[in-house]
C-alpha cells in the first residue's frame, strides 16, 4: 500500500511540476508511475482497490488541470505564464494591387537585384530587371509575382 501511495504521490507531483517545466517529459513520466500505481492496486488489493485507484488517479489530473487552465491564470503569479496580448503585425510587406503595372515608382533603397521601392507612398519589395538601380532611381513597374514588384529602369 505504501508503494502504490508513493507512486501516485510522486506522479502527481512530477505532473504539478509540468506546469512550471514546460516539455511533456515530466507529465509523461508523472503519467506512468501513477498507472503503475493503478496496476500494482489491482494486483494487491483486487478489483474494488484497482478501481479506487483509477478514480484517485481521474480526480488527480482533473484537479490539476481545473487548477492550472482555470484557477493558475487569474492568479497574479499564474498570469506570467500564460499569453495575455497578441501580436499584430506581418513578416513581409503588403502585395501590390494588380493595377500598378505600368506606374512610375521610386527606389527606396539600392536594387541589387531586388530591394524596396515607393509606389503611393507605400513601400513594397521589388526585383529590378536590370539587375541594379541607384537608390532614388526613378523605375517603371513591369510586372509583379507573389510579393515584390517586377521593375526596370524606363
Amino acid at each position: 500500500m505504501t508503494t502504490i501511495l508513493l507512486l501516485f504521490l510522486i506522479g502527481t507531483i512530477m505532473i504539478s511540476l509540468e506546469i512550471f517545466l514546460p516539455g511533456g517529459l515530466l507529465g509523461v513520466l508523472g503519467g506512468i508511475l501513477m498507472i503503475i500505481g493503478t496496476v500494482m492496486a489491482f494486483q494487491d488489493h483486487g478489483t474494488a482497490g484497482g478501481l479506487i485507484a483509477v478514480g484517485a488517479g481521474v480526480a488527480i489530473i482533473a484537479v490539476a488541470l481545473i487548477v492550472e487552465f482555470v484557477w493558475l491564470p487569474r492568479t497574479r503569479f499564474g498570469r506570467r505564464f500564460f499569453l495575455a496580448a497578441s501580436v499584430s503585425g506581418s513578416a513581409t510587406k503588403p502585395a501590390a494591387e494588380a493595377d500598378v503595372v505600368g506606374r512610375e515608382c521610386q527606389a527606396a533603397t539600392v536594387l541589387a537585384p531586388s530591394g524596396l521601392v515607393v509606389l503611393d507612398g507605400k513601400q513594397y519589395e521589388a526585383f529590378c530587371r536590370d539587375g541594379y538601380a541607384e537608390r532614388g532611381a526613378r523605375l517603371i513597374v513591369r510586372g509583379k509575382d507573389n510579393f515584390r514588384l517586377i521593375v526596370s529602369k524606363p
